[in-house]
C-alpha cells in the first residue's frame, strides 16, 4: 500500500509529503531564478487553503512562477488579465442559452481551476473585484441562485504593480483581509539577473516548461497528507497568546488607523503551523511566528497619512512590534 495516497494521516505519508514539497524548490528553480521566499510562501498558502497577493514590478517572473508551480504540482491553472472593462461573469462564468434544447446551461468561467492567476487585479473596478470574494471565502460560485463548488485545491494568486497607480482601483480592506499572504517579488540580484540572461541565451523558452525540464514532483495526495499532519501540529497556550499580543499591538500603534483583525490572528497561527511542519517540527515556536509575521500581516494594516509622509511602512511597523512584544520562553 502506498502511504502517500491511501492514508493521508499516516506518519510515513507526512514524511513523504514533506520531502515532495521540499523538492518543489529545486524543480521551480529550473525555470525561475532566485525566488525561494515566494515559492515557500505559495506552498504555505496551498497548505493553509489561503490566497496570495503578489506584488512586484512588471518583468520579475510572477506569471512564470505560478505556471511553474502548477506544473511541478500537476495542478490546473488559468490566467485572467484584469482590465477596466472586465465583467464579473468573465471571471465566474454565466448562463448561456442553448437554442437546440431551449434551455440555459452554465458555462464555467476561468475561476473553475486549481490555481487562478488574477493578473493586475487592481486594474478592474470594485464590482468585478468583488466577484472573487465568494470564490475566495466560500470556495463556490453562485449563479442564478445555484451554488457551484470549486475544485480542491483552489488558490487565487493575484498580482499588482506597486509603482504604477494611474488607472487602478485600490483593493478595499475587506478584500485585502481575504488574502492569507502578501508576498513581494523583488528585482533580482546582479548574479541572478546574469543567470536569467544566460538561460535565455542558451535557448530557454518560458512558454515551454517541459523543455526546461520541469516535471511534477508532488501532487494532491501530498497536499492532503501535509494538511493532515499540520492539523496535528501542537500550539501551546503561550504561542497562542504571543500571536494575540502581536496582533493587538498593531491596533494600538500610533502609526496605524487600522490594525490586524481576529481573522488576521487566525491566519498568522495557521501559517506558523504550516511553516513549523515544513521545517520538520510537530510544534510551533516563536521563531515560526516571527518568520511568517510580515507576509501574513503587512496587507492587513492601514497606515495613517502622516505616518506615510514620514516614510513609515507596514513592514517597519511590524518589525518594531516584533522587537517590542515579549517573546514566550
Amino acid at each position: 500500500m502506498d502511504p502517500t495516497t491511501d492514508n493521508a494521516g499516516h506518519p510515513e505519508a507526512a514524511d513523504a509529503a514533506r520531502s515532495a514539497l521540499e523538492a518543489l524548490r529545486a524543480e521551480i528553480a529550473k525555470a525561475v531564478v532566485g525566488q525561494d521566499p515566494a515559492v515557500t510562501g505559495l506552498v504555505v498558502a496551498l497548505l493553509c487553503r489561503g490566497h496570495v497577493l503578489l506584488e512586484g514590478v512588471p518583468g520579475v517572473a510572477k506569471t512564470l512562477l505560478v505556471r511553474t508551480l502548477a506544473a511541478a504540482l500537476e495542478l490546473d491553472t488559468k490566467r485572467v488579465q484584469f482590465t477596466p472593462d472586465l465583467m464579473p461573469s468573465d471571471v465566474t462564468g454565466s448562463l448561456v442559452y442553448d437554442a437546440r434544447t431551449a434551455e440555459f446551461s452554465f458555462q464555467p468561467g476561468p475561476v473553475f481551476t486549481h490555481l487562478v492567476l488574477a493578473d493586475e487585479i487592481n486594474r478592474t473596478p470594485p464590482k468585478t473585484q468583488s466577484s472573487l470574494l465568494e470564490a475566495m471565502e466560500e470556495r463556490q460560485v453562485t449563479v442564478d441562485g445555484t451554488p457551484r463548488p470549486l475544485p480542491d485545491p483552489f488558490l487565487v494568486i493575484a498580482t499588482q504593480n506597486p509603482v504604477e497607480y494611474e488607472g487602478t482601483y485600490p483593493l478595499p480592506e475587506a478584500q485585502l483581509d481575504r488574502f492569507l499572504l502578501k508576498l513581494t517579488i523583488p528585482l533580482p540580484s546582479r548574479q541572478d539577473e546574469i543567470d536569467v540572461l544566460t538561460r535565455h541565451a542558451a535557448g530557454f523558452d518560458p512558454r515551454d516548461l517541459r523543455a526546461a525540464g520541469v516535471r511534477p514532483v508532488a501532487g494532491r495526495a501530498d497536499l492532503d497528507a501535509a494538511r493532515a499532519a499540520i492539523a496535528k501540529t501542537t500550539v501551546s497556550p503561550e504561542i497562542a497568546a504571543y500571536v494575540v499580543d502581536l496582533c493587538r499591538a498593531t491596533r494600538e500603534s500610533p502609526s496605524l488607523s487600522l490594525g490586524v483583525s481576529p481573522r488576521g490572528a487566525t491566519a498568522l497561527l495557521a501559517t506558523s503551523r504550516a511553516w513549523a511542519w515544513l521545517t520538520g517540527r510537530d510544534y510551533v515556536i516563536p521563531d515560526d511566528v516571527k518568520a511568517l509575521a510580515l507576509p501574513t500581516l503587512r496587507h492587513r494594516l492601514h497606515l495613517r497619512p502622516e505616518a506615510e509622509m514620514e516614510g513609515v511602512t507596514a513592514d517597519s511597523v511590524i518589525n518594531a512590534i516584533l522587537a517590542h512584544v515579549p517573546v514566550p520562553r
